[in-house]
């Protein structure tokens, strides 16, 4: 049998929170949850926010504060009415005199221009004599067009909660969401290292467009140009599958597969496809999958503003014919919008081979069945969709159809659409989507796009769409589109349900998910996500009654040390795991033969009996 990969923990931070145990999920439908379980969303957001205190003291007003400072609002981490720039100027003297100007030596050019006569002057000063006009930048501001994104909750900051060295945003999340992934499996990672070899286990991950704030490739570049030198960090930590390599030396210590696919906004599907792959294909027990993305910059706003491609300011206002953005309402999936929302997360989860979670008891929260990836042929334009999200949404739903039956595809699945809140996609999906559903006779399809809370995370956009999944076959909710009050005219919205209310179905009501995702460039993908119910019943028929009765009794310790692990992270943030330095294996403490390489720490040796696969 080919394993079914099934996923055993998840966790991470983006807008609205911390991703494990569905708090993140419970956000965005606040407002159709119980009693108990807002107030626990509420508990989980005050300790990231560091307003515990307060929720005891002033509950009513601190709640309110809390809504206000997570998901979409107007950008906090930068102030966007003065943002710092340089401007050009040239700078000369009256009546054809020469500009004289004084400065300290040490800032003197190396190479003088031809036009300055320089000569010394008192306590290290040169006086210049500029007999032409002198080019200089001069410190400005400017105020952003785009004053809407998404962020993690305010005072929230990662950086602040391990020795983070300087490290880009973008890392500090991998080892934020990897650690809070990992420590939601409810198994310490040390018994699992001696449940399989140390070459099982494989790690996936990455982001979109590298680390680009100044402690990645935005401070690289930029230095020579504010009279500063390069770090010794600067070069290496921008590269986008750093995401795997921290999670390999710092937080997993994984000796097995490793890499960081890049698939622009399908990058989480991307990594998530090689991990379900090591798990079918290559032998793997255990992979840790994820993404991460920190692109809420200045100069990446401005960058895809100037694309048309991010909702501005006027925009919004024309839309709703007021002399306010609506920051909230920033992004508006299938709706009249005007651009999509960018934002930041980390979201990481962890897969793991069928017989190795019976195994050790692990909890099931759904199953990846498959992940389909198709570019989309011959283009016109790079950032212009085309015909291959076709393709892998066709596939998708063919392969769901297969596994849990023609009517549970028509009337016990939804879909996580990519509902990036553009002019373009509305228009480009909801026809996909449409179309499909009318093929694979689905009379009204839920779409969800939890865009409209969230923004576009980018890389992670597809982990927030699975982990929102999961959360449905939990509490029983879709999210709906709440930021929408109508359909576009030129949506395609037969045999489709767009809709702005939440829409219950119940922990059981729904055998299926598909996340969809469109990305820059033709980099299309579409996963088939199966319910914990479902994937538990196929497990059964798979292994039998017998193997299934002793996960259940050995799955009741594991789920207890996840909720205690949930349960102290409501009382205060989670130190996530960093091993900076700790159990680093030199060579010649390894037990090398011609057929095993025997690993300190690991119960299990590495087989080097391999055999030939072309006999």
């Amino acid at each position: 049998m080919v394993p079914l990969p099934v996923i055993v923990g998840f966790g991470g931070v983006n807008p609205a929170g911390r991703v494990s145990f569905h708090h993140s999920y419970r956000r965005t439908v606040l407002d159709a949850l119980g009693e108990e379980e807002r107030a626990t969303t509420y508990r989980s957001l005050a300790v990231l926010m560091g307003l515990q205190d307060q929720l005891r003291d002033a509950p009513e007003s601190t709640k309110d504060y809390i809504e206000n400072h997570t998901l979409i609002r107007r950008i906090e981490l930068w102030d966007p009415d003065h943002i710092g720039v340089h401007s050009r100027a040239n700078l000369k003297a009256k009546d054809g005199a020469p500009l004289v100007i004084r400065m300290s030596q040490k800032q003197l050019p190396t190479e003088i221009p031809p036009s300055w006569q320089v000569k010394p002057s008192e306590n290290g000063e040169v006086e210049i004599a500029i007999n032409d006009a002198a080019q200089v930048l001069l410190n400005d501001t400017r105020s952003s067009r785009v004053t809407s994104a998404g962020q993690l909750p305010t005072g929230y900051d990662p950086a602040s909660l391990y020795a983070s060295r300087n490290h880009p945003r973008g890392l500090q999340l991998a080892i934020i969401a990897s650690s809070d992934a990992v420590n939601s499996i409810g198994i310490d990672w040390s018994e699992l290292q001696n449940l399989v070899r140390p070459d099982e286990f494989a790690v996936h991950a990455g982001c979109a467009m590298g680390q680009l704030d100044t402690h990645g490739a935005g401070g690289l570049l930029q230095a020579p140009f504010l009279g500063k030198r390069p770090t010794s960090k600067q070069a290496a930590l921008c590269l986008s599958e750093m995401a795997a390599d921290f999670t390999n030396a710092y937080v997993t210590g994984s000796l097995g597969s490793t890499g960081g696919a890049i698939g622009a906004c399908a990058t989480f599907l991307y990594n998530a496809k090689q991990g379900i792959d090591e798990i079918r294909y290559r032998g793997k027990k255990i992979a840790v999958v994820g993404s991460t993305e920190a692109p809420v910059t200045p100069e990446l706003v401005e960058a895809f503003r100037t694309m048309g491609a991010l909702a501005e300011d006027e925009a919004l206002m024309a839309l709703d014919g007021s002399n306010e953005p609506d920051n909230r309402r920033a992004c508006r999936p299938f709706s009249s919008n005007a651009g999509f929302t960018i934002s930041e997360a980390g979201v990481f989860i962890v897969l793991m081979d069928e017989e190795l979670a019976l195994e050790c008891g692990a909890e099931i929260y759904g199953s990846i069945a498959d992940i389909y990836v198709n570019a989309d042929g011959y283009k016109k334009s790079i950032p212009g969709p085309g015909i291959g999200n076709y393709i892998t949404v066709g596939k998708a739903l063919g392969l769901a159809r297969s596994i849990v039956g023609e009517e549970a595809v028509s009337n016990r699945s939804f879909i996580h659409a990519h509902g990036t809140g553009t002019p373009q996609n509305r228009v480009t999906e909801s026809h996909i989507l449409s179309e499909m559903a009318k093929a694979f006779n689905i009379q009204k399809w839920p779409v969800a796009a939890i865009k409209a809370y969230l923004g576009h995370t980018l890389a992670p956009a597809s982990g927030d769409q699975i982990t929102s999944a999961l959360g449905t076959w939990q509490d029983g909710w879709i999210p709906g589109i709440a930021t929408i009050d109508h359909i576009a005219d030129d949506v395609h919205s037969d045999n489709l349900r767009i809709d702005p209310s939440h829409l219950e179905v119940g922990s059981e009501g729904m055998d299926v998910a598909l996340v969809n995702s469109k990305g820059f460039g033709g980099n299309n993908a579409t996963g088939v996500i199966l319910s914990p119910s479902k994937t538990k019943d196929l497990i059964q028929a798979r292994h039998g009654n017998g193997a299934f009765l002793k996960y259940q009794s050995k799955r009741e310790r594991v789920v207890e040390k996840a909720r205690a692990y949930d349960e102290n992270a409501l009382q205060d943030i989670p130190d996530p795991i960093y091993r900076f330095g700790d159990g680093v294996i030199e060579g010649d403490e390894l037990g090398i033969s011609s057929d095993a390489i025997d690993i300190p720490g690991y119960l299990n040796e590495v087989n080097l009996d391999v055999k030939n696969p072309y006999a």
